[in-house]
């Protein structure tokens, strides 16, 4: 085995351990109790020791993006869902840090405009699916559609779905269509990884708190914040019932302990590099005649004075 082989071997066994613990493919026996939004693997790290490290972290997707770019077969979906003040944000900004911003894309979705409850549910993330290359990011996506909808069923009409087509067992069906389209999609080659950032409501009421009394913070805050957190059990319920039925080998939960932001990031960004890397992404290689034509281009620059 060649040498650079067997260390990216070693690197990828030594990142799994700080992502393997957090990971579902399989959501049978999923419960989000047995989950602790407070967990750091018993790693103790000042802010400044944290920072190096989530920044070699972005120095290696940075270097693995331009190679995905550039091999143009693979593409990266990386969804995010959480709770309000759970840090998606800072995650994206932090871990995504170093990434040339031509190669990668941010989409937040917000309530869906009259055109969009015009087409299927999920018509609108669709069309926003990385290309060949890409790195896509989804604040927020279709679990919306099982997460809020579901927990606010009032939205569920705005949808004007067919009366006999809302029946019992519209979110088991709606779980089922996601995880078939993500299904298709890891088989034309979109790695699929989805981050649920497990945050207590214990730190969101702390979160909540200092925004109110810090002025420089006080526009993250709204009143739909507190109203939200009225539904927590409810919530908590959709997303368990959503990790179960979604959770796969090819498109993966990642359920990260949110409770401590440094600790947060590390984990998303060790679980996009360790899938990245196993890729064993490389460089196009040249044909012979593409290796022609630069040497014909170099001998023309050498000969212009």
């Amino acid at each position: 085995m060649p040498r650079n082989k067997i260390i990216g071997n070693k690197i990828i066994d030594s990142i799994s351990a700080y992502v393997d613990p957090f990971r579902v493919t399989n959501g049978a026996n999923f419960r989000l109790k047995d989950q602790n939004p407070g967990d750091t693997l018993g790693l103790k790290l000042d802010k400044a020791e944290a920072r190096e490290l989530l920044e070699k972290g972005a120095e290696w997707l940075a270097k693995e993006q331009e190679i995905l770019y550039a091999q143009d077969r693979y593409s990266v979906l990386i969804l995010f869902q959480a709770m309000d003040a759970a840090g998606k944000d800072g995650t994206i900004k932090h871990v995504m840090a170093r990434v040339n911003p031509q190669g990668c894309g941010v989409f937040s979705f917000k309530q869906p405009s009259a055109e969009e409850l015009a087409h299927d549910f999920m018509w609108r993330y669709a069309a926003h699916v990385p290309a060949r290359g890409r790195i896509g990011i989804f604040n927020r996506s279709y679990y919306e559609e099982v997460l809020v909808v579901r927990v606010h069923e009032a939205l569920l009409e705005k949808q004007k779905l067919p009366p006999e087509r809302v029946g019992k067992r519209i979110w088991d069906q709606r779980l089922s269509d996601i995880a078939h389209f993500e299904d298709y999609w890891t088989r034309q080659g979109v790695i699929v990884l989805k981050f649920f950032l497990n945050l207590s409501p214990e730190e969101q009421k702390r979160r909540f708190m200092e925004r109110l009394d810090n002025p420089d913070k006080n526009w993250k805050f709204s009143a739909a914040d507190i109203r939200e957190r009225r539904h927590w059990d409810a919530y908590m319920h959709a997303y368990e019932e959503a990790i179960r039925a979604t959770a796969t080998k090819a498109a993966p939960w990642y359920v990260v302990p949110a409770d401590n932001k440094w600790f947060t990031r590390l984990v998303v960004a060790a679980a996009i590099v360790e899938a990245v890397e196993k890729l064993d992404l490389a460089y196009p290689t040249l044909s012979k005649a593409e290796m022609s034509e630069l040497a014909l281009a170099r001998s023309e620059l050498e000969a212009q004075s």
